[in-house]
């Protein structure tokens, strides 16, 4: 894999993991906790720095940012999973109302919590998925970035 193959992931897995949680939520209704929010922060911050990879030097270091913003999502999302699984108590109450649009009518959104996992497949919750790809594709990202810095300091 080359580096522009390492951007292209650190653009595509943010994308594709944001994308999800906004299906999830506006086409099925699953509306987000709070640590489902604090999930999707690191990667809007990996999308910004995927792109600018793109276009700003070192692309390396943007694209590396990239993969760590990314890991950080997956590590909050391991630690959601294990919140949901019963595995460790939560660091907040993990009640949150359903979207800003909803702040309006209070009455009318729902209350999530943060232990109990909406969704599973395989018994695996979105928070425990969020964790496998962030992770291991933050690792892929990483690695490819490493891979060429060394090859070009070999040179």
């Amino acid at each position: 894999m080359s580096l522009m193959q390492a951007k292209l992931l650190a653009i595509a897995i943010p994308a594709g993991l944001l994308g999800g949680a906004y299906i999830s939520q506006y086409g099925f209704g699953l509306f987000p906790c709070e640590m489902c929010w604090w999930q999707r922060y690191p990667h809007f911050a990996a999308l910004g720095a995927g792109l600018f990879s793109l276009f700003l030097k070192p692309a390396q270091v943007w694209t590396a940012l990239a993969g760590l913003a990314i890991i950080s999502s997956g590590l909050i999302g391991g630690f959601h999973a294990g919140v949901e699984y019963g595995w460790w108590d939560g660091i907040t109450g993990c009640a949150t109302l359903g979207s800003a649009v909803d702040v309006m009518n209070p009455a009318a959104a729902p209350i999530v919590r943060c232990d109990v996992a909406p969704w599973s497949l395989f018994g695996i919750s979105l928070a425990g998925w969020n964790f496998l790809f962030s992770c291991a594709g933050g690792i892929t990202i990483l690695g490819l970035s490493v891979k060429r810095v060394s090859k070009e300091r070999a040179l």
